[in-house]
């Protein structure tokens, strides 16, 4: 079966750089984070992080044999995928996602402000569930690629944590105007990368010629 997404590394950073969607995530960190000092604001980051990088690795790991044993077509996956990931990137260019953010509660010790609503579903949602998988192919892609895929994924996560230590700063410079508008830009982006999918996978569910 092709590939439904391109087995290029600056394709699979975009890709995962977009759904991840670290400025999106930004509003959030900030809420849970309110009222904490700038050391364990980023502890808060840290941990947040890394939960995301352990649930997106269980599924770039057990992804596939899951929907093998549960005798789901990876076909039937990727058109699903492809439409999961369409509503999220329209759900980001309108706004949704900031919507959320502002219901955000502060309770909890720092472990759980990092588990819940920042590492799962603010980072590690269902879109980026659905593309680790995805881009992690078992039958189109090697190991060694999918450890790339991991390494891209680690890029991105490292990324956001510097993202993280310039919360502050970003704020002050954009605002929560321009946060929403850089959201909804990247939610474009996605949402014409999830079209593209969306129609590369219904050809190879059809058999129909990708050309």
């Amino acid at each position: 079966m092709d590939a439904i997404f391109p087995n290029h590394v600056t394709y699979e950073f975009v890709t995962l750089f977009v759904v991840l969607d670290p400025i999106a995530s930004l509003p959030v960190f900030t809420a849970v984070t309110a009222g904490l000092s700038r050391r364990q604001s980023l502890l808060v980051g840290f941990y947040a992080l890394a939960i995301s990088f352990l649930v997106l690795l269980f599924f770039i790991v057990v992804g596939q044999h899951l929907l093998n044993a549960l005798k789901i077509p990876m076909a039937s996956f990727q058109l699903a995928g492809s439409l999961v990931l369409l509503l999220f990137g329209l759900k980001m260019v309108l706004g949704k996602i900031s919507e959320e953010a502002d219901t955000v509660g502060t309770a909890g010790g720092l472990f759980e402000r990092a588990v819940y609503p920042l590492a799962v579903p603010g980072i590690a949602g269902a879109g980026a569930m659905l593309t680790v998988v995805l881009l992690t192919d078992n039958n189109t892609r090697s190991v060694a690629e999918q450890a790339t895929t991991t390494g891209i994924l680690l890029v991105c996560l490292i990324i956001f944590f510097v993202l993280f230590t310039l919360a502050n700063a970003i704020f002050r410079v954009l605002g929560r105007p321009g946060v929403e508008i850089v959201s909804r830009v990247f939610g474009l982006i996605l949402a014409s990368i999830a079209v593209t999918s969306l129609v590369i996978s219904i050809k190879v569910s059809f058999g129909i010629p990708l050309g």
